[in-house]
């Protein structure tokens, strides 16, 4: 199954025998709420799920967007209607980073059917809807593990063994600014990948064979494993998304810059060579 769906495709599953849930996951870094934008119109029968309350865990030591105890994201995914056998379709507003986020999340813990709507709401042709829709409750319960995952060590053995990109602006990347987290610069041995260039003006994704060779340029051909940091690890789930998109599996280090910067003893490098 491909991890991404067009809004036609979407729209005529929803319209089908077997309708997928809806998951309305806008969202802005530093920006405002995504629920008024929601209540404002969402595509006909999706629930509004909150990336910084639901999709992600209290700040701290594991970094900005440490991943949610699964036990209660798989309350609000049963709330939200999501069951096992279930389809599931996720949007944003355009730029894709919430949807991946909740479509990494519910792929991890073990969801056999997710995908995310390719170019978001913008996207969407159809009607919208103002009404808050309550769903039957849904019988989804995580099972951690169906995704590779990395943490710190494991994101820096990654980098000198295999291939470890760098989601993030190439400016954060090599260190020439950064507005959020402790320091500049990036994880000794990562390659800066921008997850922007995974992307067209539109917000959809370039074509697979497109990613394919933008990857392969970047070094995943002779990678024995490929992974996947950014600032707290929303945007490093687009880039994992893309990587799919592309045939490519890849690790997330959910923890990110935001865990790795925060821990004064980890070296980090600066410039736009990975050393």
């Amino acid at each position: 199954m491909k991890p991404i769906i067009s809004a036609f495709e979407c729209a005529s599953e929803s319209a089908g025998p077997r309708p997928p849930v809806l998951l309305d996951v806008r969202w802005q870094l530093g920006g405002p709420h995504g629920r008024p934008d929601y209540e404002a119109g969402h595509i006909p029968g999706a629930v509004f799920v909150d990336l910084d309350a639901e999709l992600a865990g209290p700040a701290g030591s594991g970094g900005r967007h440490p991943l949610p105890d699964p036990e209660e994201f798989g309350a609000v995914m049963r709330r939200a209607g999501v069951s096992r056998d279930t389809p599931v379709v996720v949007y944003d507003g355009g730029q894709g980073w919430a949807a991946a986020r909740a479509w990494w999340l519910l792929c991890w813990t073990g969801h056999p059917e997710v995908r995310v709507l390719d170019g978001g709401l913008a996207a969407w042709d159809g009607e919208l809807s103002t009404a808050s829709p309550t769903p039957t409750e849904g019988d989804f319960r995580p099972e951690p593990g169906a995704l590779p995952l990395l943490d710190a060590e494991g994101a820096a053995a990654l980098a000198r063994s295999g291939l470890l990109l760098d989601a993030r602006a190439a400016e954060r990347y090599r260190g020439d600014v950064e507005p959020i987290d402790r320091v500049g610069g990036h994880i000794p041995g990562a390659v800066s990948a921008p997850t922007s260039e995974n992307t067209g003006g539109d917000g959809r994704f370039l074509p697979a064979e497109a990613l394919a060779a933008r990857f392969k340029e970047l070094g995943t051909d002779g990678a024995p494993e490929v992974g996947v940091y950014c600032g707290s690890g929303v945007s490093g789930a687009h880039e994992v998304l893309a990587l799919a998109v592309a045939g490519i599996p890849a690790a997330l280090y959910a923890g990110s810059w935001s865990e790795w910067s925060a821990d004064e003893s980890r070296p980090v490098a600066t410039g736009p060579d990975p050393q």
